[in-house]
């Protein structure tokens, strides 16, 4: 018997990141040849027209605003889901085979006690009052991390663990888990399958969903509840001490597996027999929870707690769980779930409103086709320090020059292997070894025909005709709820925009309306790639997700790699093989325009706002044809949203930072100046890892410093040790602490003296 777990597979998220290159790249894994293959014909059987052989040709999209509606009961949500699940099974059930992917994700912590805390970062966050889960929380006293399965309590002024708790047993440290703290209660997230619990073994299976931990930090850290969902975890948010988690599940129908000699209509054909006597329990989220005295109480998603779009395929379920932490001295309450019988992938919340977006065509957004590199020097590259950085001047102009003109002094030099400009290029019809274009996403081999299937018209097992399949449109579908009040969120609207998101950042709230920026192209012709791309930034009422304006036509030939609003201005970075910087002017919301265009080599995958018409960047800088070569941070003066210009900029060769996919990983302290941002190198005999700790003013960028950590002895050579790369920094007081999988360094944030050094034992 097989079980279908959906298109989407599991999502983990890797419990360290090692100092690789790979780990460096952006959250998702490249798929293999086979699966992407498969992955491809479950699309179009899913989502397209049946068909034979031929060209896809993309269906219009219908951006008509989409609502949501409840079920009249369980005997109408069951006949709803069995019609529409039947109408997207494939020859494999409600999916390809299980892929993995790793995601990634992470805001302010509440004062514990009544004295004053020291001033303190907090995670940086995309929206202030929507707190972001991550492995490390401060409250100016205490510094609570989790790592590897514990969570550790520190005293900020005597730099002395307090408490340690271990959360899964030991086989299990792998499993990676994420913060939320509220007061004296932390939720600790597992969002890869939920880990082992500590002392548990014989009681739960590993992978039976995402598993959140309430415990209590009053005195010595305890577990005072837990809630285990079925599904897979896609984010979460806090708001006050509530925190809103949002699971992703599918139904749990089990395919007999007829053997190897029928044909794929006819599996579609027994598939479709099985979904239509499935019972509505296939459907229904499971959850649940314990309290501190291990008693458990199991639950599901009431018919009358699930809503549905217009159109949905059956094949998945959007839950979300409300947790108050401030309610949890007797453990875990009922967590409030509603559902929507609809699909997403990526959450973005506000104070007072939480969006759950997906794309129906792609699991991922497919990068657009990586640039043409330029073709290695014959001549070997000089080994490069393994994190410093080359520092730049402020420029006198802020222009990139043409092919055939001298780099000026303000754009970081290429290193010595790459050709200069006067030179002609070699091009190679494949790319080098190193890495292209953002890494953040998979790239999925072309769609491929659907086999024959049978269909009303058509008996069992004879073919279907030939027709041109017709891809669901690219096209991002928007559920807004409002979380403003304790308890579940209330449904407000459903909408949808052409195109693609990249992440969170791509979504902003702003006086009434929500700015999307997507990516959209034609793959109707497999051959072209996405070389007709372009990019646009929708204005919606945030009442309704109704269409307010648009302006379109940024980056053509180019997708997003990172968009950042603030206030009324929006900023979106679209990369080939040189970087524009697009502001947009968004004060009137039925009419917003493109002012200012500013082309650097690189690109920006993290944009932040430091205040007084300036913005840093970080990504990697590249040569002329867009081949990557290292971590850059810019400074741009956009105080004239007619032009941007670039102002400064720091180049570290054959380096990458998690910052650039996970901004969790960036820290800026406006009271200083300082800016930390992990660098990891792979120059040397090894790669090395370290956190590259900046000084950034009106006009330039400048080092002053790295903050490393120490190495663990081990046996044979110590070249090969392991290197503990930093994934995190934070600012108590005078202090600078920065977070590696080894443990916890404190450095004076003037100077970075070495002020002492807790191991994670």
């Amino acid at each position: 018997m097989r079980t279908s777990t959906g298109t989407a597979g599991a999502v983990s998220r890797a419990a360290s990141r090692p100092a690789s290159r790979a780990a460096l790249t952006p959250t998702r894994t490249t798929l293999t040849s086979t699966f992407a293959a498969a992955l491809a014909v479950a699309l179009l059987a899913s989502g397209c027209e049946q068909a034979g052989p031929g060209a896809g040709r993309t269906a219009p999209a219908d951006l008509g605003r989409i609502r949501l509606v409840s079920y009249d009961g369980c005997d109408d949500m069951l006949a709803g889901l069995r019609a529409a699940a039947a109408r997207n099974v494939g020859p494999w059930g409600l999916g390809p085979p299980q892929i993995m992917y790793m995601d990634a994700r992470a805001d302010t912590a509440a004062p514990r006690a009544k004295t004053a805390a020291p001033e303190h970062s907090t995670t940086n966050v995309h929206e202030a009052g929507a707190d972001e889960p991550d492995l490390v929380k401060t409250d100016g006293k205490r510094v609570i991390v989790v790592n590897r399965g514990v969570l550790r309590v520190v005293d900020a002024a005597t730099r002395k663990v307090t408490g340690t708790l271990k959360l899964v047993d030991g086989d299990q440290n792998w499993a990676p888990a994420d913060l939320l703290v509220s007061g004296d209660r932390a939720l600790v997230l597992f969002s890869g399958g939920g880990g082992i619990p500590f002392g548990a073994i014989a009681k739960r299976a590993p992978g039976s969903g995402p598993r959140y931990v309430l415990v209590d930090l009053a005195g010595k850290p305890t577990v005072t509840g837990t809630l285990t969902a079925s599904g897979s975890h896609l984010d979460a948010r806090m708001t006050g001490s509530t925190v809103r988690i949002v699971v992703r599940s599918q139904p749990e129908i089990a395919f007999p597996d007829p053997g190897p000699d029928l044909t794929d209509a006819e599996r579609i054909r027994r598939n479709r027999d099985v979904v239509a006597k499935a019972p509505a329990g296939a459907w229904l989220p499971a959850f649940e929870t314990t309290d501190a005295a291990g008693r458990t109480t199991k639950g599901t998603v009431g018919c009358e707690r699930i809503s549905h779009p217009d159109e949905y395929t059956g094949t998945s379920m959007l839950t979300v769980y409300s947790v108050d932490l401030a309610a949890g001295a007797k453990g875990i309450a009922a967590p409030d779930p509603i559902s929507v019988a609809a699909d997403g992938d990526t959450v973005y919340g506000t104070a007072s409103s939480l969006y759950v977006t997906s794309n129906p065509r792609m699991l991922w957004p497919r990068p657009v086709e990586p640039p043409v590199e330029d073709a290695p020097s014959a001549t070997p590259a000089t080994p490069a320090a393994p994190v410093p950085p080359v520092e730049s001047t402020t420029p006198a102009k802020p222009a990139v020059p043409g092919p055939g003109t001298a780099t000026p002094a303000n754009t970081a030099q290429a290193p010595r292997d790459e050709p200069t400009p006067s030179e002609r290029p070699a091009v190679t019809a494949e790319p080098t070894g190193t890495a292209q274009a953002p890494r953040d996403e998979p790239t999925p081999s072309e769609p491929v025909p659907v086999p024959p299937t049978a269909t009303d018209e058509t008996a069992p097992g004879t073919a279907a005709p030939e027709t041109t399949p017709v891809l669901p449109p690219e096209e991002t579908e928007i559920h807004r709820f409002d979380i403003g009040a304790p308890g579940a969120p209330r449904y407000v609207a459903s909408g949808k925009v052409p195109g693609r998101l990249l992440n969170q950042y791509s979504l902003s709230e702003y006086e009434g309306h929500l700015r999307v920026a997507t990516t959209s192209a034609d793959l109707s012709d497999p051959a072209a790639g996405e070389r007709d791309s372009s990019s646009a930034v929708y204005v919606l009422d945030a009442r309704t997700l109704g269409k307010v304006g648009e302006v379109g036509g940024l980056g053509r030939g180019e997708r997003i790699y990172s968009v950042r609003f603030i206030g009324p201005v929006g900023y979106v970075v679209t990369f080939r093989q040189v970087d524009p910087l697009y502001t947009l002017d968004l004060r009137d919301p039925k009419a917003p325009r493109a002012t200012g265009e500013l082309k650097i080599t690189g690109y920006s995958a993290y944009l932040h706002p430091a205040g007084d018409g300036r913005l840093i960047g970080i990504g990697q800088e590249a040569s002329e044809r867009g081949r990557t070569l290292g971590t850059q941070v810019s400074l741009f003066d956009v105080s004239d949203p007619a032009a941007p210009r670039l102002l400064s900029r720091m180049f570290a060769k054959d380096s990458g930072s998690e910052a650039e996919w996970d901004p969790h990983a960036f820290l800026y302290w406006p009271a200083t100046g300082a800016a930390v941002v992990p660098l990891n190198s792979w120059s040397g005999e090894r790669p090395t890892g370290g956190a590259l700790v900046l000084r950034i003013d009106d006009s330039s960028v400048t080092r002053t410093g790295t903050v490393t950590h120490p190495r663990p002895g081990g046996r044979g050579d110590a070249r090969f040790a392991y290197d503990p790369g930093i994934r995190r920094s934070v600012v108590i007081g005078d202090d600078l602490w920065t977070v590696s999988d080894l443990g916890l360094k404190v450095s004076a944030l003037d100077g970075l003296a070495d002020r002492g050094w807790i191991p994670f034992d």
